[in-house]
């Protein structure tokens, strides 16, 4: 993996961490799905703006990209954020993350069982020490009991999201990533803007802390993210760029403790520096193999 890419993949995983702390303090002052479809209206007419300022257009858009723009408003915006706004009414920014982390290991399920996709053995022992860091964290944070219900969500949410991540294969090709970025939001905005009148009630409670971090995410986890994920899989992949969401749990955790107060333990250290050596062992894995000469 080249600098650029490692870099990218950084900044990535720091964004979409710090989404599970906004998020948080979103969602216990207003309702979840109509905060989100808003949110997505605003980040999606944004994008959109700026991908036309950009010279680029939905008229070039090819039918696979197309297809990728509905099921990624589908499955990465209104199923993973929209479970994942919801469980986070009961259960803490922290632990989402750290089940968001569970997603690489699905991306290389569904990419071997459907795709036909295969890593080497040093790249599923990386895998295996992924689940194992992760069970340690959730094994932590669990002791002090957490909502079952919420957790369920978050890991439909996490399939929902493995699902999209294929799918941003057939859309990062061939340019025009600002306007698909932008629409794939306004699919989402329409879809919970449909459902959430149905399901929740308007009521919300009105503060500089709502506002700072409903602002926040609709710039950085809504637009920057999701633009240099795009980037991230068109110039590695989808099952490596994935290993990226290992780290959620580390910037997760950390970001949770630092702006709410949430408890960072031994076992989320421990956790964290075996999720670490798993992305590890799955890069190396996908490392072209050195050529030596031949002898003189």
């Amino acid at each position: 993996m080249d600098l650029r890419a490692l870099l990218m993949g950084l900044s990535f995983a720091v964004m979409w961490a710090s989404a599970f702390t906004s998020t948080r303090m979103i969602v216990t002052e207003a309702p979840p799905l109509m905060a989100l479809a808003l949110r997505f209206a605003l980040s999606g007419a944004v994008g959109v703006a700026i991908a036309l300022a950009m010279g680029q257009t939905w008229r070039t858009l090819t039918r696979a990209q197309w297809r990728a723009v509905i099921v990624l408003g589908l499955c990465q915006n209104a199923l993973y954020l929209g479970l994942n706004w919801t469980a986070m009414q009961w259960i803490e920014a922290g632990l989402a993350s750290i089940i968001a982390a569970t997603m690489p290991l699905m991306v290389a399920a569904l990419g071997w069982t459907l795709m036909g996709e295969r890593l080497r053995p040093l790249g599923v022992a990386g895998m295996v020490l992924g689940v194992i860091g992760v069970a340690i964290i959730m094994g932590a944070r669990l002791q002090g009991g957490s909502d079952l219900t919420g957790i369920l969500m978050c890991f439909v949410a996490a399939l929902a999201l493995a699902v999209a991540t294929l799918t941003v294969r057939g859309a990062s090709g061939g340019g025009n990533v600002m306007m698909i970025v932008g629409l794939q939001m306004l699919v989402g905005a329409l879809t919970l803007g449909v459902l959430a009148p149905l399901v929740e009630d308007w009521s919300v409670t009105w503060s500089p802390r709502l506002v700072v971090a409903f602002l926040y995410t609709v710039i950085v986890p809504g637009l920057l993210a999701t633009w240099v994920w795009f980037l991230l899989v068109g110039r590695i992949g989808a099952v490596r760029a994935a290993t990226f969401h290992f780290l959620t749990p580390f910037f997760g955790v950390a970001v949770a403790a630092l702006f709410l107060g949430e408890d960072l333990g031994l076992g989320d250290v421990i956790g964290v520096g075996i999720i670490m050596a798993g992305i590890l062992a799955v890069q190396l894995s996908k490392a072209p193999p050195v050529r030596r000469p031949p002898p003189s």
